[in-house]
């Protein structure tokens, strides 16, 4: 992945995060998904009053993609208003792997620049598939 993707994926995450509805936390999350076809799909965290129904940045971005024809994830990028770079909750690590390869390169970053670049194995090591289903 070129340094521009990730430049350009980094600014739709911040820009994203933006419209994040956090009337509870104040704690605003955005993320951008490159698609396999080269598209750009962006998420912000959206909160809810009763907490178990707050949907995360990364979930967003991948329902996003999904909803409009994208299946394969070929780079995320993840920005927060955080002290240190940001990673995903395990909730959104497991939705991420189902539609990324171990090997897609995941970069996790704050407001201050600061990145840490992993991948979706990284983040999620044997992680659940539906390779482990009985077919």
């Amino acid at each position: 992945m070129e340094i521009l993707d990730w430049d350009r994926l980094r600014k739709v995450a911040s820009d994203t995060r933006t419209h994040a509805y956090v009337p509870y936390s104040s704690f605003a999350v955005g993320a951008a998904i490159l698609d396999e076809d080269g598209k750009i799909f962006s998420g912000c965290n959206v909160e809810n009053a009763s907490y178990g129904l707050t949907n995360c940045a990364e979930r967003t971005a991948v329902f996003n993609m999904v909803s409009s024809g994208g299946r394969k994830i070929r780079a995320l990028a993840v920005v927060a208003g955080s002290p240190r770079a940001i990673s995903p909750c395990g909730a959104c690590r497991q939705v991420l792997a189902e539609f990324a390869h171990p090997d897609t390169p995941v970069f996790l970053s704050n407001l201050d620049g600061d990145t840490i670049e992993t991948t979706i194995g990284q983040l999620l090591p044997y992680g659940f598939s539906g390779d482990d289903m009985d077919r």
